[in-house]
């Protein structure tokens, strides 16, 4: 097949969860034989340099840098209109220009959109089946935003997610087939009831990369894993270590806490001038932290679709303590492969628990890499979206009144 695959960020590198999910799609539809051509943005002059990466996995590709200024501009030229703000943010019009032009210009026997906010560019078109995969429903999480927001911000990211919502209903009746990455998202999907078809396909991880080390872990190093520019990531470590970190080193004082990701807001930077704790900042390879670890804690509060950063530490045999709300995206059992616990009482009393009881650790160390592999293994994942593609195809048919 002939494949349109357009997406919100370029999906290379596959270094943060918005690429790594459609760099695996194109990888996969290009060794299984099909023709992709990736259109998507980069939001500086690195980022596009680094889009020639993905050449050897799709016969050709589009990039359009924007500029962060610009879209922000665009996002608030919106807030009046019915538009939700962030169609504005992943707008380009040279890039509206390009994906007209390849429409016009070649046959397409497919067109695939991860993510809402770029289905924009081709949900006009009726002539070649379409497959949006939401990812995330995005109009929730703005909503859970405005929970923790002061007003009126949080009054902002309830509209937002009221328009939002308005939007993700008229896209998905624009499409043949509408994707999710989790059961609960796929659930809020049917919901809509928007009479479209509608699956969902997991997340996988990379279990070669990320498998177990060979160094001993550290028994009293804990850490967390994810971009700090995120606001979940931010929400929950600030919460965490506000909360949960004080009784830790009242019961553990040679405790050491190392928060790992990148772009860190000062807010965030203050965390490491707290006793035992380590704000990394940007680092080339994240597994060496890891997996020293004793624990990965991934506390949080705002979390929809797939946690990838979860996927990782269980693939690498460290333990998770998380969230019930995060623990949703991933296919494991609590208690069996990861441990759940919402309140600081809990995560506290769980992560002691872990660091107390080696064979405790060592047993869901081994049972929650066997967990991934087993249920989020990309090749598993990519067969079942084999499956959903055909779907797709019929669905299009069925609209086209054929057989």
């Amino acid at each position: 097949m002939n494949i349109l695959y357009l997406c919100h960020r370029f999906p290379f590198p596959p270094t943060r969860g918005g690429k790594i999910r459609p760099f695996n799609m194109i990888r996969h539809f290009a060794t299984s034989g099909h023709r992709v051509t990736v259109c998507s943005l980069a939001r500086s002059a690195a980022e596009a340099a680094e889009a020639a990466g993905i050449t050897p996995y799709c016969a050709d590709f589009e990039v359009a840098q924007v500029s962060e200024p610009i879209q922000c501009a665009r996002m608030l030229a919106r807030l009046p209109l019915t538009t939700p703000s962030s169609m504005g943010y992943f707008y380009s019009p040279p890039m509206a220009r390009r994906v007209r032009a390849r429409l016009v210009g070649q046959r397409w026997d497919l067109i695939f959109v991860h993510c809402s906010s770029v289905a924009q560019y081709v949900e006009h078109v009726l002539d070649v089946p379409k497959l949006l995969d939401f990812g995330d429903m995005d109009s929730h999480k703005w909503i859970e935003y405005a929970n923790y927001k002061p007003m009126p911000m949080s009054w902002g990211y309830q509209l937002e997610g009221a328009k939002m919502k308005m939007a993700e209903k008229r896209l998905a009746r624009r499409f043949d087939l509408c994707t999710a990455t989790t059961r609960a998202e796929w659930q809020t999907l049917e919901d809509y009831a928007t009479g479209t078809a509608t699956d969902w396909f997991p997340n996988g991880v990379d279990s070669e990369f990320f498998c177990p080390g060979d160094e001993p872990y550290e028994v009293d190093t804990i850490s967390f894993i994810g971009r700090m520019d995120y606001y979940p990531n931010q929400e929950c470590m600030s919460r965490f270590c506000n909360q949960v970190w004080p009784v830790l080193r009242a019961r553990r004082p040679n405790l050491k806490l190392l928060i790992v990701g990148a772009d860190p807001s000062p807010a965030m930077r203050k965390l490491g001038e707290l006793p035992g704790v380590t704000v990394t900042g940007s680092v080339p390879d994240v597994r060496p932290y890891v997996r020293k670890s004793a624990v990965m804690v991934a506390p949080l509060a705002i979390a929809r679709g797939t946690q990838n950063k979860i996927l990782e530490a269980m693939a690498m045999g460290v333990p998770v303590v998380t969230s019930r709300v995060a623990a949703g995206g991933v296919d494991a059992e609590a208690g069996a492969h990861l441990v759940v616990a919402d309140s600081p009482r809990e995560q506290a009393e769980a992560i002691i628990k872990l660091l107390d009881s080696p064979a405790e650790r060592h047993r869901l160390a081994l049972a929650g890499r066997e967990r991934v592999l087993s249920h989020h293994a990309w090749a598993q994942s990519m067969t079942r979206l084999d499956g959903i593609v055909e779907r797709c195809m019929g669905e299009f048919k069925k609209r086209q009144g054929t057989t």
